[in-house]
């Protein structure tokens, strides 16, 4: 690496390793990795997260700057192990992170910074695959009606997008007003920058209809083609992550765009008699694999059932 782009790398060292002890190349190696792939923000931001965790680890376990081509497959699965056993981190959380870092030595390898990929067989933790956890019918009455009794219209359009459309926050920031079309008896949602770039048309039931109509006509007269804005402009992730913890605080449990996301999931497949082809073109699932997660028992379910067990 020349000295130039090695100081370019060091003095923006903290805006992509966030203070961890690494070396010289380490930060160019990360953001080279980042850059040279089409990931979506949310994708980028897991895979620095999960990149930057295990560099934080290597230096406290080794006491050494974590450097590429200092790291062995030893280190990845302490690292693994230390995520789950010490930590108590969640499997599908550990595993993550170990898919990260195998990703990014791949990529290291490919461009010949390194020799092999020691992430390469490190194992994923197995659990038992359970269906993602939604919200239940009371729980959904009780938010709705919380968002009527304040008269909170964009709150009232944006979880009504979420629980009829199962779309990702992503969607609903990126939702502009050309991406709508709203008649009285039909409608339709364009998410045009789904996960992986994806397009796809979603069908807009009557109640989410006349939730974004109520929203729309009162929506204030800012600059911007978003559907959700606020005084100041376009309304972000992390305002939309805001009214959910608004109104998670007002009912009394815990309220996240992709929980509202697996809400309708369980919810189409219950109404449509178990139509998954339709339900993994709605959620842009390319594999429908991943949509048949959610034809699985949940906690909840396995302990009723046993609970009914008698001998």
């Amino acid at each position: 690496m020349s000295n130039l782009r090695r100081q370019s790398c060091n003095n923006s060292c903290d805006s992509v390793f966030k203070g961890v002890s690494v070396g010289p190349d380490e930060c160019g190696y990360l953001s080279g990795f980042l850059d040279d792939n089409d990931f979506s923000d949310n994708t980028r931001r897991a895979f620095r997260q999960d990149v930057e965790k295990f560099a934080r680890w290597f230096h406290a376990a080794n006491n050494e700057p974590f450097k590429v081509e200092r790291t062995t497959a030893r280190d990845v699965q302490d690292f693994r192990d230390d995520l789950r056993r010490k930590r108590g981190q969640a499997v599908s959380t550990v595993n993550r992170a170990v898919v990260g870092v195998r990703r990014f030595f791949a990529w290291l390898v490919e461009a010949g910074h390194v020799t092999s990929n020691p992430a390469r067989k490190v194992k994923e933790l197995r659990r038992q695959e359970l269906a993602p956890k939604g919200l239940d019918g009371p729980q959904v009455r009780r938010l709705l009606r919380e968002i009527e009794l304040r008269e909170d219209v964009r709150a009232g359009a944006i979880f009504s997008l979420f629980l009829f459309t199962g779309c990702r926050c992503g969607d609903a920031v990126n939702l502009e007003l050309s991406d709508l079309v709203i008649g009285e008896r039909s409608g339709q949602a364009t998410f045009r920058t789904g996960k992986g770039r994806k397009e796809r048309r979603v069908p807009l039931p009557l109640q989410a209809r006349r939730a974004l109509v109520s929203y729309l006509e009162s929506r204030p007269p800012v600059d911007s083609p978003n559907v959700f804005v606020g005084e100041r402009g376009p309304l972000t992730s992390r305002g939309i992550r805001n009214i959910c913890d608004k109104y998670s605080a007002v009912v009394g449990f815990k309220i996240f765009p992709h929980l509202l996301r697996h809400t309708m999931a369980h919810r189409f497949l219950r109404d449509s008699g178990n139509d998954l082809v339709a339900l993994a073109q709605v959620l842009g699932h390319q594999n429908i694999n991943v949509t048949a997660r959610y034809t699985k028992r949940s906690d909840d379910d396995l302990a009723d059932a046993a609970e009914k067990l008698s001998y």
